[in-house]
């Protein structure tokens, strides 16, 4: 048994990896800000403590992991280079861990998160399989055969993993704060690719993936009729999605899922594939698809009254397409309103027309402040910058969400990486004072 601290434990990466830390009889605990984070939950019901920062947290014979969001000069992680201790990056760690085992690492500029969360629910219905999904969740099962693990292109972190197998989901430019632009984010996927020991799972439906060059087999999916793993016959019903799916010209099987939308297709496609690659039983991963519920933030549904609400992490104009989409086709003919706070002034000035083209997709538009970040907390562009693109569009204040009653019936998308979740929950808090 070690003991483990973490600095940042309330990290999307960190909290899943103090999970499985724990889950395997370590003694694990950490410090973070007192600010309330959702991946907490997990974290105190399974009794591991977080403490505030505070160098006099960090002891002898300490195993220190440190967060992506700390530098070296925060004063828990200098007080651990006094003693002399052990000091992990997260990344770092979650590559030597990933070692262990038979890993499949999940990447790609969008849909890392969704598609982790289904290849985990799917393989360990079938084999022991311990996983760390980005929203939050981890799990260290004994005696796993495989692990499933998000693995994020920012600051090329994921070349400090080698896995057995990678899905790439897609290419494209985001993190405009580090990324010069698309070419140099596909050059880091093309190095990564590089390091992967037995197999690629790409989707071929995306340009940028189609060029990708590895020692190992590229296996593609996607709809378009040149994929390995093809999808047709795409139907919405009241309880999902079904699709056929063919390995290169030949039936392979009808398989259904609870989510809607192209992109939730290609999330399964990706994990089918995989799937066949390690010679796991097809019609057990076909029951397991169709028992998926979710990840957390992700399309994440709540009803009030005769609203539907969903909260969900899009924080790109390719993933409120998406969104968009999904409602779309789960409640057709209902209003679709598109709450959304952007996340970092760098990325809405690096893709301002795209998101008010995304955006304009909705039937109404709301629009909430800018979310900073801790490395970033102010910008040369506003709100109003984008309201000003986007016809019809609103500007959402605090303390005035109950101006969405006024879309009844609706579906409200609450779209955003930063705190989107209080105008939310302001306007729940609202509805229910009301009744």
């Amino acid at each position: 048994m070690n003991r483990y601290h973490f600095v940042g434990i309330k990290g999307t990466g960190m909290s899943p990896l103090a999970q499985i830390l724990n889950d395997m009889n370590n003694e694990v605990r950490g410090s973070d800000v007192d600010k309330a984070f959702f991946t907490e939950e997990a974290l105190n019901r399974k009794g591991i403590e977080i403490l505030p920062f505070d160098p006099e947290n960090i002891t002898e014979g300490q195993i220190v992991v440190q967060g992506n969001a700390f530098t070296d000069d925060h004063p828990e992680v200098v007080r651990a280079r006094e003693l002399g201790l052990t000091i992990y990056k997260y990344y770092e760690f979650l590559g030597e861990l990933a070692d262990h085992y038979t890993s499949v690492a999940i990447t790609g500029s969008h849909g890392k998160t969704s598609t982790t969360g289904l290849l985990a629910h799917v393989m360990r219905g079938i084999e022991p399989t311990s996983f760390l999904i980005g929203d939050g969740t981890g799990e260290g099962v004994e005696d796993s055969k495989n692990f499933v693990f998000e693995a994020c292109e920012y600051k090329r972190h994921f070349l400090y993993y080698r896995p057995d197998y990678a899905i790439m989901t897609n290419i494209d430019f985001d993190h405009s704060d580090y990324f010069s632009g698309l070419d140099d984010v596909i050059d880091a996927f093309q190095e990564m690719a590089k390091q992967v020991k037995k197999g690629i799972i790409a989707c071929g439906d995306d340009e940028n993936l189609q060029h990708i060059q590895a020692n190992v087999p590229i296996v593609y999916y996607g709809f378009g009729a040149h994929n390995d793993f093809r999808a047709e016959n795409v139907n919405s019903t009241d309880n999902g999605t079904t699709f056929d799916v063919y390995l290169r010209d030949d039936f392979y099987g009808t398989f259904r899922i609870p989510g809607y939308g192209n992109h939730s297709v290609l999330n399964a496609l990706a994990v089918i594939a995989t799937c066949d690659y390690e010679n796991l039983p097809k019609e057990l991963v076909k029951d397991r698809l169709e028992t998926f519920n979710g990840v957390k933030r992700r399309f994440s549904e709540s009803t009030l009254g005769s609203q539907v609400l969903v909260d969900d992490y899009a924080h790109h104009p390719r993933e409120i397409s998406a969104t968009v989409e999904a409602a779309r086709k789960k409640y057709v003919g209902r209003e679709v309103v598109a709450i959304f706070q952007p996340h970092t002034y760098t990325r809405l000035k690096s893709f301002m027309d795209d998101f008010a083209a995304a955006l304009a997709e909705a039937d109404a538009v709301y629009l909430c402040d800018i979310f900073g970040s801790a490395r970033e907390q102010e910008g040369t562009v506003t709100i109003e910058d984008l309201q000003s693109r986007i016809e019809g569009a609103n500007v959402l204040k605090r303390g005035g969400t109950q101006v969405l009653q006024a879309h009844g019936n609706a579906v409200l998308l609450f779209m955003g990486a930063g705190d989107i979740q209080t105008y939310q929950r302001e306007y729940e808090k609202h509805v229910q004072l009301e009744a």
